[in-house]
């Protein structure tokens, strides 16, 4: 119980340090300077209290200290995400050097996909590391990850004719022209999904995924 505190605990403060890469690796500015965070509207440094993970955005309101602004619900959500992933991970696979990698892959990938939810784009690099952490992870099945890249690739590109061939010409819309189905940054992550969870639960996955992008819109 201690340890799962402990657990938890960590996983906060690097949720806290992943906020932090979220907002600054799409600026290009360093993550390791300026130290201490600041406010967003107004560049108020923050004191060592009001940046405590979740803790300081339930007792600031969710409000800046210094200017009143509103503060993302996103903080505290990524902070809460980084911390029970890492819980889980580690309850099913112990303490590891396979563990460790595998959680900087979640860590990875919890940068990315909100990189990606806001800015609807990600950096290459990104997509590069999380191609890359695999490679030193035990039991994970390349075949399955070529398998499910390269059957995305083609249903790209029977997506993109359809949009781009026929229905630009059935709705007479020019702008599907330039439209494809999928994004390029949809691939590395296809394959990560289907080297991990193998060939069953990947589509499952994928499937649930589709549904909740539905949802929103």
């Amino acid at each position: 119980m201690i340890i799962d505190i402990f657990v938890l605990i960590f996983g906060l403060i690097f949720g806290s340090f992943l906020n932090v890469l979220i907002y600054r690796l799409p600026l290009q500015s360093s993550f390791f300077t300026p130290i201490r965070s600041a406010c967003t509207s107004c560049n108020y440094q923050l004191k060592w209290w009001q940046n405590i993970p979740v803790i300081s955005y339930i007792l600031l309101k969710a409000k800046c200290y210094n200017c009143k602004e509103h503060i993302s619900i996103i903080y505290p959500i990524v902070e809460i995400i980084t911390s029970v992933t890492t819980l889980i991970l580690i309850k099913k696979f112990g303490f590891s050097l396979n563990t460790y990698i595998l959680i900087s892959l979640f860590y990875t990938l919890i940068v990315l996909s909100f990189i990606d939810f806001k800015y609807k784009a990600v950096p290459d690099y990104l997509l590069l590391i999380v191609l890359i952490i695999p490679l030193f992870l035990q039991n994970i099945n390349y075949m399955n990850m070529l398998v499910f890249s390269g059957g995305f690739v083609l249903l790209d590109f029977v997506l993109t004719f359809y949009i781009q061939n026929i229905k630009a010409k059935i709705t007479k819309n020019d702008d599907l022209k330039e439209q494809t189905a999928l994004g390029e940054g949809d691939i590395p992550i296809v394959a990560i999904i289907g080297g991990l969870l193998g060939l069953k639960f990947a589509l499952l996955a994928i499937f649930l995924s589709a549904i909740f992008a539905i949802l929103p819109s």
